[in-house]
């Protein structure tokens, strides 16, 4: 049976500037890491069958150590949906030694205009079993928080 992890959150921002900070390297590197952590885009091919690579440094990786090492989960994303202020399906697989690790997981953020903002879902299927359930939650809605914070300071 696959594990799916699910976050949500209102951003007071409308669809198209949610799809854009989702669509832009540089802003990812700002809002997708979650708390305690910083991102780097290797690579960016913004089109379906493209995607990125981001590399994400743990700032103290006592007690949670990286996926690829000690103190980094790196990670390469493609696209395997786009739909312009509406949904970006990504596919990500963690560079890890580590079985538990292994595998394709599928992020589906899901756009949804409502009253003067956007509700954003995001749905992880297929998500690897070294991947702490609680933890990952948390951490998907680190990153939306992060994110609504971006776009509503832009706004």
């Amino acid at each position: 049976m696959t594990r799916s992890d699910r976050a949500g959150r209102l951003v007071a921002a409308p669809p198209a500037a949610v799809y854009a900070a989702l669509m832009d390297p540089g802003s990812l590197e700002v809002w997708l890491p979650p708390d305690g952590m910083r991102g780097r885009v290797e690579h960016w091919d913004p089109r379906p069958g493209g995607g990125f690579r981001m590399v994400l440094t743990h700032l103290d990786a006592t007690g949670s150590p990286g996926k690829t090492s000690d103190t980094t989960d790196v990670v390469d994303i493609g696209f395997a949906d786009l739909v312009p202020s509406r949904r970006v399906v990504q596919r990500a697989v963690f560079e890890s030694h580590d079985p538990s690790y292994a595998g394709t997981m599928t992020m589906t953020w899901s756009l949804a205009a409502v009253g003067g903002g956007t509700e954003v879902t995001v749905t992880a299927t297929d998500v690897p079993p070294g991947i702490d359930q609680a933890v990952h939650e948390a951490g998907i809605a680190s990153s939306l928080a992060q994110l609504a914070s971006y776009v509503e300071a832009a706004g």
